[in-house]
């Protein structure tokens, strides 16, 4: 994502629809990950807007915008699954190891239109409990595949139940064996 990338320059969404939401698939993507992906990004987590944990009840940890510039480069606005790890800092780990370990994840990637974002973000929600924040943790990510595009929503209900599928559609998706193999990926840190 340039610099020069400024919200005149962001491209409308279509509306999310009752009708868009009951043809959703429940696994995406082909049996093994194709180009463009894998796509590995990190960086440490920055501070977000602040909602997706307490707004929609999915908290999310935020890539700085330099970490986004390679996949915004080449995969359009919308969600995607893949894995995620947070990395122990040298010092002041407030995490448990199962903390540490990879996870399943799901991606925004884009400008967040029911909120009116005024500058592209990647928000990525890891599917694990964490015990502590992290800000500032550095955090690793490979992202496996493209869920939907990115939509806007009448209400925030319906925005909080799309995330709901998509959540499980990444769990699902991630659930084949050329997808499980990456969660061993080099990009990594494993023990």
């Amino acid at each position: 994502m340039s610099e020069t990338t400024t919200m005149s320059q962001r491209p409308a969404a279509p509306f999310q629809t009752e009708s868009f939401r009951l043809t959703r698939p429940q696994i995406v993507g082909p049996e093994t990950p194709e180009p463009p992906f894998p796509i590995r990004l990190g960086g440490p987590v920055q501070r977000g807007f602040g909602r997706g944990g307490k707004d929609l009840g999915c908290p999310t940890a935020n890539l700085p915008d330099e970490s986004i510039e390679t996949i915004s480069s080449i995969a359009k606005t919308g969600v995607y699954y893949g894995y995620a790890q947070v990395l122990c800092p040298k010092k002041g780990n407030e995490l448990s190891e199962e903390d540490l370990k990879v996870h399943p994840m799901a991606m925004s990637l884009g400008w967040n239109p029911f909120y009116k974002n005024e500058r592209m973000t990647a928000e990525i929600h890891i599917m694990h409990e964490f015990e502590a924040d992290f800000y500032e943790y550095d955090m690793r990510v490979v992202v496996l595949g493209y869920i939907r595009p990115e939509l806007d929503y009448t209400s925030r209900e319906a925005l909080i139940e799309d995330i709901e599928i998509d959540k499980n559609v990444a769990q699902r998706s991630l659930d084949r064996p050329e997808y499980r193999k990456f969660s061993s990926d080099k990009h990594f840190v494993l023990n």
